[in-house]
């Protein structure tokens, strides 16, 4: 069913009203046929409640501050009483926006109401339900940009014993004259298109695929990122080194950073030291720059330097000495043969940009978009006995070639060319013994899915072979030559 609706006219007679006749009236904009039934429409409601970020781009998430059967002890304001009707449920939440710098939180009282008669009671009478959203404004001027300017919004399900229906949209205004302007309207438009869209897409069967805020939680996630955004994202993007999309890498790392700053919250708030980090194809070094200016100090390797690492590059404090947070290595894993090196002259081969990929015990391993190193993340993980996150991007196996992951039996986790790669991955890292976590990130890439693994299934007694494993997904056998070719003076290569 296509999104048709009927628009009622400016003197069209309300189809809710409240019992208290000095009320304003709710008027209607939009009425649309549709064939899902109570049920679908309430788990579409509730879903809408608890992400206005579905309806809107500028809001991040609500914050529910108040659900029951009831109002809480000091409502904002009267609950309305509609004929006809009894209240059901009320919600009161926070609407977060994504840029509190430019518009605040606002608080909004969600209101659902059954009709006094049922299908069970009369077969003769409609099921209808109603859901009220009420902003917590007293004027147009105080409302936020992300919110329509009108006193009230109402969605009326009407269902019949015929097992068809009508879903509507209505206003409560500020001013009557309100009903004139277009920006209002188009509003209310994309409003019910939603609430349409959802419930038909649930009549044929849809079910969310993709679920975020799995590990870490959403508010904790986007509070962090919005504070890190705050602070850095204005100076990254003025002063940006690479010849890609500023907004893309900025936005995207500090996303990411703000991931891993939660996750580290979780899993060292009761340890007195940071393990420190190391990101194993760390690009243009910038998530290893703000982590570092966050307090959690690490640092990144990559087989070439970049422009920006003159920006972002740190002196660390080691055992050694002071040390670059960004260093140009390429990695040689512990299973790779090292028989070759031999025959390599040294005068086109410098073996200190190599590094054995093997870490202090309990250094965090990231690998972000790493491509060649992705596989190999949970293997090296495993050999240092390091907690890790893998995102992976390009496919490659483990002698570095790109290649086509296997499509997983399992046809629910996907069978794209990504989903193949990100099982393909998964399944490499419990072969070692970890208990994979999977998130999907909040970032602006379609290549966002996260493999963590922070514990392991294995006793510390039991033995994993690493050898036996990397035999099953398919061996090492050029990737030496690549490394060579790598570290070779001169060499332009991107590498890893």
């Amino acid at each position: 069913m296509g999104f048709t609706p009927v628009e009622a006219p400016a003197d069209a007679s309300p189809l809710i009203f409240e019992e208290d006749e000095a009320a304003t009236t709710w008027q209607p904009l939009f009425t649309h046929d549709c064939t899902f039934g109570p049920a679908i429409f309430d788990s579409v409601v509730a879903n809408l409640i608890r992400n206005p970020n579905i309806n809107s781009s500028w809001l991040f998430r609500a914050d529910i501050l108040h659900d029951g059967t009831k109002p809480p002890a000091n409502p904002f304001s009267a609950v309305p009483v509609f004929c006809g009707f009894n209240l059901q449920q009320c919600i009161v939440r926070r609407l977060i926006p994504r840029n509190t710098m430019r518009d605040d939180p606002m608080e909004q009282t969600c209101l659902i109401y059954r009709s006094t008669s049922t299908q069970e009671d009369d077969d003769n009478k409609n099921q209808q339900t109603l859901l009220i959203y009420l902003p917590h404004v007293n004027s147009p001027d105080q409302m936020p940009y992300y919110h329509p300017k009108v006193r009230g919004v109402a969605f009326l399900h009407d269902w019949s014993s015929q097992s068809s229906g009508t879903i509507s949209l209505s206003y409560l205004y500020f001013d009557p004259s309100d009903r004139s302007v277009e920006k209002l309207t188009r509003t209310a438009l994309n409003l019910l298109q939603v609430v349409h869209k959802h419930g038909q897409g649930r009549v044929k069967g849809y079910q969310k695929r993709v679920h975020h805020d799995v590990v870490v939680p959403q508010a904790k996630l986007q509070n962090t990122y919005t504070r890190l955004k705050q602070k850095y994202a204005r100076s990254l993007i003025q002063n940006w080194a690479e010849v890609t999309d500023p907004d893309k890498h900025v936005f995207e790392d500090l996303c990411i950073a703000a991931f891993l700053i939660e996750l580290w919250d979780d899993m060292f708030s009761s340890v007195q030291t940071f393990p420190g980090f190391v990101d194993i194809g760390c690009g243009n070094g910038l998530l290893v720059y703000i982590l570092n200016m966050e307090g959690f100090k690490g640092w990144g390797f990559d087989a070439r330097s970049r422009k920006s690492w003159v920006n972002y590059n740190m002196k660390l404090k080691t055992e050694n000495g002071e040390e670059d947070s960004l260093r140009e290595l390429v990695l040689l894993p512990p299973p790779v043969s090292r028989a070759g090196l031999a025959q390599v002259s040294t005068e086109n081969f410098d073996e200190k940009m190599i590094h054995d990929g093997r870490f202090p015990k309990g250094t965090f391993i990231i690998s972000n978009h790493a491509d060649e190193l992705t596989p190999w993340t949970p293997i090296l993980a495993a050999i240092s006995d390091c907690p890790f996150i893998a995102i992976p991007c390009c496919s490659h196996d483990l002698t570095g070639a790109k290649f086509r992951a296997p499509v997983p039996k399992d046809k629910a986790k996907g069978v794209s060319t990504y989903g193949s790669l990100v099982v393909w991955v998964s399944q490499i890292a419990e072969d070692c013994g970890w208990e994979v976590e999977e998130e999907m990130m909040r970032i602006p890439s379609t290549r966002n899915a996260a493999i963590i693994g922070r514990r392991r299934h294995k006793q510390d007694t039991e033995v994993v072979d690493i050898q036996s494993i990397v035999d099953k997904y398919g061996g090492t056998v050029g990737y030496l030559d690549s490394v060579i070719k790598l570290v070779k003076p001169g060499s332009t290569s991107a590498g890893h």
